[in-house]
């Protein structure tokens, strides 16, 4: 292994453990050859950005996974590029095949989608924007499925101090979505039900 595979492996299982500036860096090295994949199979940007913001999330769940004996990152994050990249393929050519009625239903979805996607990108900026502890907490219980307890005896400070953390963040996060317009979207749709 060379190493700079080497060095971003050892990112890779930082930023699996919590850690917010290993992803960063991860992150930085490998988006623009994640994008540059994409691009090319989709011939779309927009298209890619998705895939290489889903590609990421991925790494997030199941890089843990990784084998350095199976080959590169760079050749890991191809494969799983290429893969988000034919599944949006395949399921754009379902679209195609749509009659009227299926037409009008999937293009509310599709508000419905562009919402979402928007709603996850404030989301993503709220959370880089919490103070550090907050935002390792954060990252590692929901988007590193890690316990509190894990987190605690990784990071060698009390479940308690991790819990604060976790409940401060999650309420700066509902600050700043409020703030954003996010929080009381469903509510106010409720009440005019």
């Amino acid at each position: 292994m060379d190493l700079q595979n080497e060095e971003m492996s050892r990112r890779l299982r930082e930023m699996c453990d919590g850690s917010v500036e290993a992803f960063d860096s991860f992150y930085g090295y490998y988006s623009p050859f994640v994008m540059q994949v994409a691009v090319r199979l989709l011939g779309e940007r927009m298209e890619a950005e998705d895939v290489c913001h889903e590609v990421f999330l991925e790494v997030l769940r199941r890089g843990s996974q990784y084998d350095a004996g199976r080959g590169s990152l760079k050749a890991w994050l191809a494969v799983m590029t290429r893969s988000r990249c034919l599944d949006r393929l395949r399921r754009n050519r379902r679209m195609q095949y749509l009659d009227a009625e299926e037409l009008e239903q999937a293009s509310a979805s599709q508000e419905e989608v562009v919402i979402s996607r928007l709603e996850r990108e404030a989301l993503r900026s709220a959370v880089y924007r919490l103070p550090d502890t907050q935002k390792k907490a954060i990252l590692g219980s929901y988007y590193s499925s890690r316990t509190q307890q894990q987190m605690s005896e990784a990071w060698n400070i009390p479940i308690g101090t991790v819990k604060s953390w976790v409940r401060y963040g999650i309420a700066n996060l509902r600050k700043q979505m409020e703030k954003q317009g996010w929080v009381n979207t469903a509510e106010r749709g409720r009440r005019h039900e």
